[in-house]
This record gives structure tokens, sequence and C-alpha cells, in this order.
């Protein structure tokens, strides 16, 4: 009878054998991937600092690059240690709604969204809102911005379709797995812009800060009806550099090109396309 305990005790996967909510180091493989998703969805700048008239309005899209985390990465050191890598791969692209609306004073208010249409098996609902405030410095313009990204990504993370068919994993023949993960990026940053060409071409560079506090949650139920809703959280700041440029090609429309980079994480490339209305 001792045996046979023992025998389904080593059959119970991880999942169920620990049940503690889990707050890894910031070294940590978690750590790392939480900070490599947030550096394109933070709400970075649009294209290069620029006045915009009290209550006009600028609309326009953007698409960021999603950078590739390799298994190694993906794979847990301190919260499901002895698992595989994690499902983080959900496509090459982040397109995102942006919309700025011209304050009293020089200053101006961003918005995005980025709406629940699922790709890849991730179905996003995030927001952004920055306040920026420009200055005319010489020949060129200063930006300075504070700004937030907030919301919800759920996406089977932890057991996707593989791992429910891999007999050696902790998910196999559970169910998919449904996990919330919460960017809650916030930061400052600062930029500088001069014009070339008559104005129409505008390079710019700048730097920020982001404090980042990601909140992931698992949903999983495995083969035994057994639910795992264990909490990851850790905190993160992040120094943060961008470069990029914006070219006008008539008097309302804009196409701006961008570089944006957490050092300690990922490089992510930004296409964005405004008009003014």
């Amino acid at each position: 009878m001792r045996s046979l305990l023992c025998c389904l005790m080593l059959a119970v996967p991880a999942v169920v054998r620990a049940q503690g909510d889990c707050f890894p180091a910031k070294d940590s493989h978690e750590a790392q991937v939480f900070g490599i998703f947030s550096v394109p969805i933070a709400f970075a700048p649009g294209g290069a600092p620029a006045p915009l008239a009290a209550w006009h309005v600028r609309a326009g899209v953007e698409t960021s690059y999603l950078p590739n985390i390799d298994d190694s990465t993906a794979t847990p050191t301190t919260c499901r240690p002895g698992k595989g890598p994690e499902n983080v791969d959900f496509g090459p692209l982040l397109p995102r709604p942006r919309m700025s609306l011209g304050l009293p004073g020089g200053f101006a208010l961003e918005a995005s969204y980025i709406p629940p249409v699922r790709v890849k098996g991730a179905k996003p609902s995030i927001f952004g809102v920055a306040l920026t405030r420009t200055f005319a410095l010489g020949g060129m313009t200063l930006g300075l911005r504070g700004h937030a990204t907030v919301g919800v990504i759920h996406a089977p993370i932890v057991c996707d379709d593989a791992a429910l068919k891999d007999p050696i994993s902790e998910c196999f023949n559970g169910t998919k797995s449904n996990e919330e993960f919460h960017p809650n990026i916030f930061g400052a940053d600062a930029s500088v812009g001069w014009t070339l060409g008559g104005g129409r071409f505008q390079p710019y560079l700048g730097g920020g800060f982001n404090v980042l506090h990601p909140r992931f949650r698992v949903n999983f139920t495995n083969q035994f009806g057994q639910v795992d809703r264990r909490r990851v959280e850790v905190d993160l700041q992040r120094a943060v550099l961008f470069a990029g440029a914006s070219w006008f090609p008539g008097t309302r429309f804009a196409i701006s090109g961008q570089i944006y980079s957490a050092p300690t994480d990922a490089v992510t490339g930004r296409v964005a396309v405004s008009v003014g209305l």
C-alpha cells in the first residue's frame, strides 16, 4: 500500500504539488520574460517631439516588433522548476491605434488601446496614456512625457495545445490554460528633435526610465480536475533609450520610425502612420 501511495504522489504533476504564489528574483528567467514583454508593450513616443495646437487631434496606427524569446529564457527557473519552456511566441507584430489631443500651454494628451482581438492564442486589452509637454529649444524641440500602460493579456502560456499532448509534461491531458498577464508599466521620458529638409524630416533622440509591476496569474486545470491559480509577481526598473525620425510628406500626414530599447532586456522597432484631424 505504501508503494502504491508513493507512485500516486509521483504521478501527480508539479502543478498540483506546489500551489503557493511565486515571487521570483529580479535575475530569474521569469523576470527576464516580463522585461522583454514590456519593451514592445510600453507606450513610447509616437514620433518626433512636435507641438500640437490646443484642441487639435492627431490619430494614427503604430506597429511594434515583438522580440523573440529563446527557449532557455522561456524556461522557468523559480516558479515551475523542471518544467519546459512556456508558450511565449505570439507573433512578430503588435499593432496599436493611438491618438493625441492638443491642450493649452504646450501640453498634449496621448492615448492608445490594443483591442481584444485574439492572435495566436493571445487576447489583449491594453490601454496606454501619456501627458506630453513640448518646448522650443533654440532650433530644436524638447518633449517631456509621463506615461502608463495597463490592462490584461489572456493567453495559454503555461499549458498550450502542444504541452497538453506531451506525456512527460505536467500539462498532459489537462485543459488548455488561459493565463492573465497585467504589464503595469509606468514611466517618464525626454526626447530632443530637430528639422532637416525644410522641416519635412525630423530626427530625434531620447531616453527615459520605466517602472514595471508585472502581475501574472495561472489558470490551468490538470487531468485530475485540480485548478492552479497561482500568482507570479516581481517589481522591476528599466532605463530605456530610443531614436527615430518623422517624415511629413504633407501638412497633415506623418510617417515615423523608431528603435526602442531597454538595454538589459530587448530592442524593438516601431513604424507609425498618423494624420491631423
